[in-house]
């Protein structure tokens, strides 16, 4: 019963955590609402797009460039087995 590491750094977590709840998220918006920096948020993404755990889509909005965070299949497979990992650990503190 092992966590996935790649996910388990507390601002990846975040990430995936977030991306889940969405089809796909903006840059800006998943720096805000985790409260980090741009070069952490994209250091972390980099790392999470390197195990095939998200997708950045580059694009432009206008003249304005702008960069989308989405899950993968197998990035939503991912977390889904690291959150039932975790529940398996605490609930062996809970009985």
């Amino acid at each position: 019963m092992n966590l996935d590491p790649v996910i388990h750094a507390p601002a990846r977590l975040q990430i995936m955590s977030l991306l889940a709840a969405a089809t796909e998220a903006e840059f800006s918006f998943v720096r805000d609402t985790l409260e980090i920096s741009d070069s952490a948020l994209s250091k972390h993404a980099s790392s999470l797009e390197a195990a095939g755990y998200i997708e950045i889509r580059k694009g432009h909005v206008g003249k304005r460039p702008r960069t989308w965070l989405k899950l993968t299949d197998r990035g939503r497979e991912a977390f889904g087995s690291y959150v039932e990992t975790l529940q398996r650990i605490v609930g062996r503190s809970l009985t």
